[in-house]
């Protein structure tokens, strides 16, 4: 989504200023289309995470690579028929065909006694642990890094701070485990997040296992482990920042009426200002910070990874990569699972047995109650109101504006997966 045409249109000139050629969070403002790094480095990930799709179906189907892609660009499946004709789905059949082909299978007489058990409970019936001995602490970090505490669905400096001191101190805590999912956010929390786990490193192994998505700010907070762990398919680096200050003053005057004065103590006192155009000087003051998070930010990489702060230069600049080309190029150390990564976590340990723990720690009903029911309901009858794609380009706006004025380590892209 470009939003350049429509700011133009309310005279609203946002001043953009960001490290790295192919940091495009803040394409939306500057293009009414993507940049041809954009596209680029787009393509590369997406083609990758294409051919691993197709190499999944080909194995387990039989059917080879080059014939799916033709099934595919040719719309050959329009219908139900026309998957069982090219031999992607075995048969077709109803919800009590079905039951009634899993009671032979498992020897049932009634399908009525099939025990049932949902994909969630499936997943979560997997073994990751060993026998009792020491304990390894998983820790979880979901969604958009920010500044402060208490911030439901999302990674809050605040929060992530005291956790980890908790488990640095915490002596039957062996090694940790961190479990990222988030396409970052705020640098300063992502920074603040970092030095928490470099201080927990020289006391206990940390490893990282990437999930759907570790970048930018993500990436930030994981960077300095002992090993980190990623799936193929994981989207990662986007090693880049930026900032944004919207200047409204035009549209206020223009279109509203609204104009504005000020009195100042000095010269820079009311910098930045949404309400007035930045001369160059305080162009330069808000380029050169960028350019220092950035700088800070390739550092902790580069120290994190054991390379060359210009050999980090050359693979950051806000680019994105998938797992296994984030392996080859030295930002992941192995394609592995959560369980992979706790296993490796024991080893470093010296554990011959562990149990494990999961942070941040349930809150009780009541607490969950009071702190989250209220939003739950809010979030489902929005949802349900606007529809999933609305709400999601919702999300797009609300992102946004956090954007606002302080320098981001954000991944530039939002995946949105639709049938």
């Amino acid at each position: 989504m470009f939003l350049k045409g429509l700011l133009d249109k309310l005279e609203i000139k946002p001043e953009v200023f960001y490290a790295g050629k192919f940091k495009s969070a803040t394409e939306p403002f500057r293009y009414n289309q993507m940049s041809e790094a954009n596209k680029l480095q787009t393509g590369v990930w997406l083609n990758a995470l294409y051919n691993s799709f197709l190499e999944g179906t080909s194995e387990k189907r039989k059917i080879e690579m080059a014939t799916l892609k033709a099934i595919a660009n040719d719309g050959k499946i329009q219908s139900a028929n026309d998957a069982l004709q090219y031999h992607l789905v075995d048969g077709l059949l109803y919800d009590d065909q079905v039951k009634k082909l899993i009671a032979k299978k498992v020897h049932i007489k009634k399908e009525q006694s099939i025990s049932f058990v949902s994909i969630n409970d499936y997943a979560a019936s997997v073994a990751i642990r060993g026998a009792s001995g020491g304990k390894i602490a998983v820790v979880f970090a979901d969604g958009d890094i920010e500044m402060g505490k208490d911030q439901k669905g999302a990674i809050a400096s605040d929060d992530y701070r005291i956790l980890i001191q908790k488990l640095k101190n915490d002596a039957s805590i062996s090694a940790v485990v961190l479990r990222v999912n988030s396409p970052g956010g705020s640098s300063l929390a992502s920074d603040i997040i970092w030095r928490e786990i470099d201080l927990l490193k020289k006391e206990k192994p940390v490893i990282v296992s990437m999930g759907n998505y570790a970048a930018s700010g993500g990436y930030y907070i994981a960077c300095g482990a002992d090993s980190i762990y990623a799936d193929a398919n994981t989207i990662t680096g986007s090693i880049g920042v930026f900032s944004v200050i919207p200047n409204v003053e035009m549209f206020m005057k223009n279109k509203l009426g609204i104009t504005f004065d000020r009195v100042n103590t000095g010269q820079y006192a009311d910098m930045p200002s949404a309400t007035r155009t930045l001369n160059a000087t305080e162009k330069g003051f808000m380029q050169s910070s960028v350019d220092s998070v950035y700088a800070s930010f390739k550092s902790r990489v580069a120290i994190g990874r054991k390379k060359s702060v210009s050999y980090i230069d050359s693979i950051a600049q806000g680019r994105v990569w998938v797992g296994l080309d984030a392996v080859k190029i030295g930002l992941v150390d192995k394609i592995g699972t959560l369980n992979d990564a706790i296993v490796s976590a024991s080893k470093m340990a010296h554990l011959k047995g562990y149990s494990i723990k999961s942070y941040p720690e349930n809150k009780s009903f009541i607490e969950e109650f009071i702190n989250g029911y209220e939003n739950s309901i809010k979030v489902k009858a929005i949802k349900e109101e606007i529809g999933v794609v609305q709400w999601e380009t919702l999300q797009q706006v609300k992102s946004i504006q956090q954007m606002m004025g302080h320098p981001q380590a954000r991944m530039p892209i939002f995946v949105v997966n639709h049938p």
